[in-house]
């Protein structure tokens, strides 16, 4: 009950916060799984396997976040795993072993954990090298005779500290830990897990972008968005990957080329977002009559009906909404939005607490 419900709340709350959209199976991988991402955004990289599956998920998380007062409570209510990592605490390592004997356990009973194997969030544009930690839990649980599967998930954001910016969620083809199993004592434990463990960072850049610099981004976005209005077809997260690599490409063999073009694609992307279009081809609507009357009359009713409504919100939410920008100001980018989502969270629950009760005295 107690996981439903945070991962009811959880869910709404980051929908709120971001455009999500979600590119995966129409059923979620069932028997012992264990969902490994990059981790560009902390703790929202998480949080957002709350949307890509219904499944009851344990998670393993540094073990420093289990003593923060709020977040703690929840990784606890949540039976997630404690990793302990070098940089924390090198007395610690030791109890690992628990760690991942518990993950083994989990997965031989045919649970779902959640693991990031670059070890920290990050604010890289691409993915850095995996720890062998899943591959290691994997294979434990695989000798035990679980059919245990290893799902990559892609989080792409397009401004990951941006409230209603846009995010991706894709899940990738699944990994058969069966097949990575030594057959021959020829094949060392070790070599094994470096096997697995190059295979999930394949599985993790087929559903990534994996650009050299943040600014290649936008690059990609709009030229993807020129490319499926010209061929009157839809965006392609696959195509987008191909974009990304083509950039890669283009900025070795011609630098100077690709920096006008850079600088075009920019241009042409700010200029798209200041008249408000989403998709180039709002650019090439023709406007007549027929079109124009209706558009006006709604936007007529709109101001009339709507600004009361919207000078009614500013009055009444206009003082809290700020709180979550100012309190990540100093923050890490790769932690902003955590931050951000945390405030906008604990401000919403004590804001309506405090309506309420001046309501309820008022009434």
């Amino acid at each position: 009950m107690f996981y439903a419900c945070v991962r009811a709340v959880v869910a709404l709350a980051l929908r709120l916060f971001y455009r999500v959209k979600v590119n995966a199976p129409g059923e979620a991988p069932s028997g012992p799984v264990l969902f490994v991402g990059n981790h560009p955004n902390g703790l929202i990289d998480p949080a957002l396997v709350f949307i890509l599956t219904r499944r009851q998920v344990t998670f393993m998380a540094k073990a420093p976040l289990f003593k923060l007062p709020v977040i703690g409570w929840l990784l606890k209510g949540l039976n997630a795993l404690p990793v302990y990592r070098k940089q924390d605490d090198p007395a610690q390592m030791g109890r690992n072993e628990g760690t991942l004997d518990a993950a083994k356990g989990a997965l031989v009973q045919g649970r779902a954990i959640t693991i990031f194997p670059e070890g920290k969030s990050h604010s890289e544009p691409e993915l850095a090298e995996l720890k062998t930690g899943a591959a290691r839990i994997a294979l434990n649980a695989a000798r035990e005779g679980a059919p245990v599967r290893i799902v990559p998930v892609g989080l792409t954001y397009a401004a990951k500290n941006l409230f209603r910016s846009e995010v991706l969620i894709e899940q990738g083809a699944p990994i058969d830990v069966q097949a990575f199993l030594p057959k021959d004592t020829a094949t060392s434990e070790q070599d094994a897990v470096r096997a697995l463990t190059e295979r999930v960072a394949e599985g993790l850049r087929a559903v990534t972008l994996n650009l050299e610099q943040w600014a290649d981004l936008p690059v990609v976005q709009v030229a993807e968005q020129l490319y499926a209005f010209r061929q009157k077809g839809a965006l392609d997260a696959e195509r987008l990957r191909l974009w990304a690599r083509g950039v890669r490409l283009f900025r070795t063999q011609e630098p100077e080329r690709y920096e006008r073009l850079r600088q075009h694609l920019s241009s042409f992307g700010h200029r798209m977002s200041l008249v408000q279009a989403t998709r180039p081809e709002e650019l090439s609507v023709e406007y007549r009559p027929g079109n124009v009357v209706p558009f006006a009359v709604k936007t007529l009713l709109r101001l009339v009906f709507g600004l009361p409504l919207f000078a009614l919100g500013l009055a009444m939410f206009g003082l809290p909404y700020p709180l979550p920008r100012m309190a990540a100001k100093r923050a890490e980018l790769d932690i902003q939005a955590t931050v951000k989502f945390l405030t906008a969270v604990v401000v919403s629950v004590v804001w309506w607490w405090g309506l309420t009760a001046v309501a309820a005295v008022w009434g």
